[in-house]
């Protein structure tokens, strides 16, 4: 057997192998070329060894990873796949030989930076790089947000503050007909959004054997195409479908003589497994990590003896249909019987409630049903038209996606993709107690389906398909914005697809500009009149040029932090002293900005007088005006794997302005009253065409390469800036044998 990689003229890696086996050894090999440091580091994040060569700023996570068994549970779900389905298992172990085959001579300067050496790839590393990557996924730590905004402000906060978090990742993504395109043939197009990361979360690659002939976005570290593919007759993406499928349960733990039980549901103790691991710390002592786990998961937060510290948690009654969010904006309308800021405090049951040291399991499928879903990952290459692409998402686990298909003969596929468990409402929600019957998972949810409407689907992590699977969605704002702009043009191409992609308008500015506009001038500072003045004739379009684009952002973010600092919200606004990799869940600064339309919307919102709020807003902007425009505080921030001190190291990527912000379909997220620098926005954008491949168009926000000084280690960044694509490339005479 042989394989060869060619190149493009963008350093997008091309492979063609004799068989499918082959093409996933060069597939590694390339990966481990292209993106050795990259794949190190998503090795030690998935076995829970990062802070070894990152520092102590790593070590919440790997105790997160080590808690919540993410390596063992990789090998468990391998263990599965290759008595249930050997060709795949075989298929992922050749990826893994070509890791190995290449990563030792892979050259990478941050591995003499940190003074670490690559390691050996198991068979099993893909599916833990697969696992770490998406754990956080469905925001299970949302629930502990819930869980304090219950007990301090009542069954409306749920309601209230539903929306898209500040830790969730989304996607945009429409497909179009043939009968509504220039060709007659389906498009489909859309960005995911995730955390921008150099290396890039996602690789351009096209992959060639008998068995197949795919081009995609791939995960590095991953074999195959799953998110993004194009095989010529039919093209797949996905976006998250926002479904709700962890739970996270209460323990009541006791230490025992030789070792540690847990109370279940029916009044037994049970002995829960426990062992102790140690976690390095560059630079530091070594940290001694209990790991525990129940007949309901691993407990992956405080202990026998609660936090560290001794922290408790007050028991709650149990959640009622009036804690439950129906459409954020109806119950964000309900106020909390009898709000008055004095009425803000906990709410309890009649009878005197037990305090009870925290420690919290987590129930996830993979570690339930030692399923991954790599099962579909080859069916998915091998796809010639929608039903085959439809068959292989019938084997897909998670994370739960929206999938959207089209192929050459007309075919079109909308549906939701993954494992959902069924179980009591109250999961969905927030913590519930392990020790209480009636919160066991039953069956598994059928995964919902939808069709066109017009000649054309959108999907944007809004309430869809998916909603009878979650609990808090994304506004639908984009969803709405990218509805719209497809129904001024009859037909549309390909090419025309970056016009929605760099959408900036801003649609949920609604709420604030009408405070704005019911404000009494003869209140305001003349400065601040200007200011308002400005904003109201404001198109509403968050161009990195705008100037008064920087003034509405300026304002929301004193409104942002003026809510923050009111009374009414004291009590969330030091967050419990849960793990740090959490707490992005349980900021309130974030929470309110992400929230901001419905609080300010709300008929009552516990005694705050909002007006006065955005009229002391204008004055503190009019006191310190923004200086420029929106792009020039507004810029992206990708991370990058290296300790602390080496974050600002000459080949950091240049921050450049951005337009676009968390609500446009251009959806480059800062956090208002936080920060305006943006570390999420669209980590790949793509434009699929069913007429020909060819016409096909992509784009990455830094490069192909994840090798500093390469000269395709961002060679992208200015196109993904400017919103233009690069087009696809699948003809053997526009590319370069590479030895």
């Amino acid at each position: 057997m042989s394989s060869e990689i060619h190149r493009d003229a963008w350093g997008i890696p091309h492979l063609r192998a004799d068989s499918a086996r082959e093409l996933a050894r060069a597939q590694g090999r390339v990966t481990a070329r292209d993106r050795a440091w990259q794949l190190e580091v998503e090795r030690h994040r998935a076995q829970g060894t990062s802070a070894a060569f990152l520092g102590a700023g790593a070590l919440s996570w790997d105790t997160l990873a080590r808690r919540a068994r993410l390596d063992d549970t990789a090998r468990r779900c391998f263990g599965a796949l290759e008595r249930q389905d050997p060709a795949t298992a075989a298929w992922v172990r050749a990826y893994v030989d070509g890791v190995n085959e290449e990563l030792p001579t892979a050259s990478a300067p941050e591995f003499t930076r940190v003074g670490l050496a690559p390691g050996r790839w198991e068979p099993w590393t893909p599916l833990g790089v697969w696992l770490a990557t998406h754990i956080l996924f469905a925001g299970f730590p949302a629930k502990l947000w819930r869980d304090e905004a219950l007990r301090h402000l009542g069954p409306a906060a749920v309601g209230l503050f539903a929306a898209d978090g500040p830790g969730t990742s989304g996607s945009n993504g429409w497909l179009v007909a043939g009968a509504r395109t220039t060709t007659g043939h389906a498009v489909l197009a859309g960005d995911p959004h995730r955390y921008i990361e150099d290396p890039g979360v996602y690789q351009q690659i096209h992959l060639v054997c008998p068995e197949f002939d795919v081009i995609g976005l791939a995960v590095p570290g991953v074999p195959g195409i799953a998110h993004f593919g194009h095989t010529g007759t039919v093209a797949w993406s996905i976006t998250n479908a926002m479904a709700d499928y962890q739970d996270l349960y209460r323990e009541r733990l006791r230490r025992t003589g030789v070792g540690v039980e847990a109370l279940g549901p029916d009044g037994t103790w049970r002995r829960a497994t426990r062992h102790i691991e140690t976690v390095e710390v560059a630079g530091e002592t070594p940290v001694e990590i209990e790991v525990i786990e129940t007949e309901r998961g691993p407990v992956i937060v405080g202990g026998p003896e609660g936090l560290e510290g001794g922290g408790v948690v007050l028991e709650e009654p149990p959640v009622t249909d009036a804690s439950r969010p129906a459409s954020a904006p109806a119950s964000a309308s309900t106020p909390v019987p009898g709000s008055t800021p004095a009425a803000v405090t906990p709410v309890r049951g009649s009878t005197p409630v037990a305090a009870t040291p925290v420690a919290l399991s987590l129930r996830y499928p993979p570690r339930v049903t030692d399923d991954l879903g790599f099962s579909a990952l080859l069916p998915l290459l091998r796809a010639r038209r929608t039903a085959d692409v439809d068959r292989a998402f019938d084997l897909w686990a998670e994370p739960v996606n929206v999938v959207q298909a089209a192929d050459t003969e007309g075919g079109l596929l909308h549906r939701v993709a993954g494992r959902v468990p069924v179980r009591a409402q109250a999961n969905r929600l927030r913590p519930v107690p392990a020790w209480e019957p009636g919160h066991d998972w039953r069956d598994w949810h059928e995964t919902p389906r939808a069709g066109l409407t017009d000649g054309i689907a959108v999907m944007a992590n809004q309430r869809g398909p998916a909603t009878p699977l979650g609990v808090e969605f994304a506004p639908p704002h984009r969803a709405n914005r990218i509805t719209a702009l497809l129904k001024e043009k009859e037909r549309w191409s390909a090419a025309d697809m970056p016009l929605i992609h760099m959408d900036t308008h801003l649609a949920s500015a609604q709420p604030l500009l009408d405070h704005i506009e019911a404000l009494d001038d003869a209140r305001l500072s003349p400065e601040a009149q200007t200011i308002r003045e400005t904003i109201r004739h404001w198109d509403r379009r968050m161009t990195a040029s705008s100037t008064e684009a920087a003034l509405y952002a300026a304002v929301r973010s004193a409104v942002v932090r003026r809510l923050a600092a009111h009374t009414a919200f004291a009590a969330l606004a030091e967050p419990p002293a849960y793990p740090d990799v959490l707490l992005p869940w349980l900021g309130l600064v974030p929470r309110i900005a992400f929230a901001l339309e419905h609080l300010l919307r709300a008929e009552e919102l516990y005694g705050i007088d909002r007006a006065e709020t955005v009229r002391a807003a204008l004055e503190d902007v009019a006191a310190e005006p923004p200086r420029g425009a929106w792009g020039d505080t507004h810029r992206l921030a990708p991370w990058r794997a290296l300790p602390e001190s080496d974050r600002d190291h000459p080949e950091a990527v240049p921050a450049p302005a951005l337009s676009g912000d968390h609500d446009c379909v251009l959806c480059t997220s800062a956090v208002p009253g936080f920060t305006d620098l943006a570390a999420r926005g669209p980590a790949a954008r793509y434009v699929w065409d069913l007429a020909r491949r060819e016409d096909s168009l992509w784009v990455v926000p830094l490069g192909a390469s994840g090798t500093p000084g390469s000269p395709h280690h961002r060679d992208q960044l200015p196109l993904w800036l400017r919103g233009d694509l690069v087009p696809v490339v699948t003809d053997p005479q526009h590319l370069t044998k590479e030895d």
